[in-house]
């Protein structure tokens, strides 16, 4: 007899809704849509990785925001408050001290989601804690958290206040073993934590990071320049103000690497142009800066290469495990991607 078809709590609520929204892309529909997805997805997260892990989802809050729409009004220079997700594998001993590695979520306006589970497991399976913020003008709160969206600025902040949060209120975290890891904009909240924070961070992986926001907005689209120039955000083009983006792109701030720092990116990147990384790489060369890197030519996946689910993808990942396991020394590192595959894919 087959099984009678089960539904996640707040799926058939979702369906209910999602009619009358009509999938607008427009005002508060846009919104409401992405608050619902954001549920069905922290649902998803118990499914997925709930046998190794456990899951908590905490509040938090980071630095006032950069620009204040009523810098007189009630309220105005509170501090901005953001969730922030918690992984912790289930076969800890509380009496120890484990790794941890922050992973900011990429993404101009995305969040944490699911679509990095099997990255998750694999960070269980080696017995890192993993803390993953939803930083200012991250998506699935409401309109007020993305426009409290600050690309390149205090965004780093409250990624920073996560890893903080961590070593202040778990005793099994290891203040002395902590690593960042992140990809695309997260690749790029990566670099800059490394130059903002250097003696909070042990090491960090940037994967197809996001370099030079000039150099970005010059061959992106003109929507995608009004996420930046819009009023609740930096207000200004690149043209306006040039210095203002310098100011958010790591590669102009290379001369303050002083971590072990590992580079990622792909030649047929449809989303991060190899430009933007090649430019990081080379500045940090001009400053003397130790740090290792690869350009993978085509890799399957383009923006994405390094977090697919094909072979070539993992065999990938896995030595970047090994980059990070050489830095953080994890309970039980990866002996090879093989092993890796089974404690991602349980087969």
């Amino acid at each position: 007899m087959k099984k009678p078809l089960t539904f996640f709590p707040g799926i058939v609520l979702f369906i209910a809704l999602l009619i009358p929204l009509g999938l607008s892309a427009q005002s508060e529909n846009m919104h409401t849509f992405d608050i619902l997805e954001k549920k069905i997805d922290d649902l998803l997260w118990y499914e997925k990785v709930g046998d190794v892990a456990w899951i908590d989802k905490v509040y938090l809050a980071g630095p006032p925001r950069w620009k204040e729409a009523n810098p007189t009004g009630q309220g105005a220079g509170n501090p901005v408050k953001f969730w922030t997700y918690v992984f912790i594998p289930k076969d800890v001993d509380p009496s120890k001290k484990y790794p941890l590695i922050v992973m900011p979520h990429g993404g101009v306006h995305s969040n944490h989601s699911t679509y990095y589970a099997h990255i998750i497991r694999e960070l269980m399976a080696q017995q890192y804690i993993v803390v993953a913020a939803e930083y200012r003008g991250s998506t699935g709160y409401g309109r007020a958290m993305y426009e409290n969206i600050d690309y390149g600025g205090l965004e780093n902040a409250d990624v920073k206040v996560s890893r903080d949060y961590m070593v202040e209120n778990y005793d099994i975290v290891d203040n002395k073993r902590i690593g960042l890891m992140g990809w695309s904009h997260g690749g790029m909240i990566t670099l800059m934590n490394l130059f903002e924070y250097p003696d909070a961070y042990t090491c960090g992986y940037a994967g197809v990071p996001v370099s030079n926001l000039i150099a970005r907005l010059g061959y992106k689209g003109e929507s995608y320049t009004r996420l930046f120039s819009a009023s609740y955000h930096i207000g200004k083009t690149p043209a306006d103000n040039v210095e203002e983006y310098k100011r958010r792109s790591p590669a102009y701030q290379a001369h303050k690497l002083t971590k072990p720092l590992l580079i990622y990116t792909n030649t047929n990147d449809e989303d991060v142009n190899v430009l933007e990384v090649e430019h990081m790489i080379q500045a940090l060369k001009a400053e003397n800066k130790k740090f290792e890197y690869k350009i993978f030519e085509n890799i399957p996946g383009g923006h994405s290469f390094d977090r697919m689910d094909h072979k070539e993808a993992t065999d990938i990942r896995f030595t970047v495990y090994q980059f990070l396991a050489k830095h953080l020394n994890p309970p039980k590192p990866f002996k090879n991607a093989k092993e890796m595959r089974k404690a991602a894919y349980r087969f």
